[in-house]
């Protein structure tokens, strides 16, 4: 990589620091900045052109075969980095990402997410299970919340940071306690609510993930079908279909876009039961009128 990369690059995580973005956007920005530097090494970052980053994007759309969200990071990462650190006008248009494909998420019924806790022997992992699945947790919240983040007097937990470094209260799960406490006397954790090895800091997520995916294959659930997210997913689902509304489920997960929390509309059983297909109001057994 080009020597001047390494300093461009100290200088977009520093500002993005200074500028109060999450670390896991710094980290990210910065990565997607690393890769494109390395991709072309021989040019100093300065004669990268926005056609340098097409051609960058089509390379990774072919060669890994890199989807929406991956091809957005990239353009994202560097419109920031052309007009922050460089200073120069560069914007990638939409045009350039790959058309998004609408993809309704895994989720579980009610019965499966029973099954699975009741499969779960692991007292920490069916504490993690019960977390996602009954406060719409994202897995980098859970990873990093607190224990005193949890109001169980009031049934709630207030998200410090979460997505878009935004502090939101989701709610909390009141029959979950008496495991809360039994997994609390087992294994002592000091600041987090779930820790890994080293005490007083939060469990990683590459662990956690590990642990959702392991009670998923004892449960005998369909290999790599559902994730710590699937449970989130399934959380809003359900509240839905007890008759909650989009606009306080959108609180509760986070999101920054009423379109992002209407994905629920059509995993929703409550009303799809409630229809009736126009086909069987033909009566075709019957006279016709």
């Amino acid at each position: 990589m080009n020597p001047k990369a390494e300093g461009l690059l100290l200088n977009t995580a520093e500002f993005l620091t200074a500028k109060n973005y999450s670390p896991r956007t710094v980290r990210n920005y910065t990565s997607e900045m690393r890769y494109i530097f390395a991709y072309y090494n021989h040019k100093d970052p300065k004669e990268i052109t926005q056609e340098d980053i097409i051609r960058y994007l089509n390379f990774i759309k072919k060669q890994f075969g890199s989807g929406y969200d991956k091809c957005r990071m990239v353009a994202q990462a560097c419109s920031f980095f052309y007009k922050n650190i460089l200073r120069v006008p560069y914007v990638v248009p939409s045009a350039f990402y790959p058309r998004r494909e609408f993809k309704l998420p895994n989720i579980l019924s009610e019965d499966k997410v029973r099954h699975l806790l009741n499969t779960t022997t692991n007292p920490k992992h069916r504490c993690i299970l019960a977390m996602f699945y009954g406060s719409g947790l994202r897995l980098e919240e859970l990873c990093h919340l607190k224990m005193s983040c949890i109001d169980s007097k009031n049934s709630a937990v207030k998200i410090d940071k979460g997505k878009g470094n935004k502090d939101r209260m989701t709610i909390f799960s009141k029959t979950l306690l008496t495991d809360l406490r039994a997994y609390y006397k087992a294994y002592r954790p000091k600041v987090y609510l779930f820790e890994g090895r080293v005490p007083g800091k939060p469990m990683s997520n590459g662990a956690m993930q590990v642990a959702v995916r392991n009670a998923m294959t004892n449960a005998g659930f369909e290999k790599g079908k559902y994730s710590a997210h699937s449970l989130r997913h399934s959380f809003a689902t359900h509240l839905l279909d007890a008759g909650t509304d989009l606009h306080t489920i959108k609180s509760l997960l986070g999101h920054s876009s009423i379109e992002t929390t209407m994905v629920y509309l059509h995993l929703q059983k409550s009303k799809r039961a409630k229809l009736i297909s126009p086909f069987d109001q033909l009566n075709l057994n019957g006279d016709e009128q």
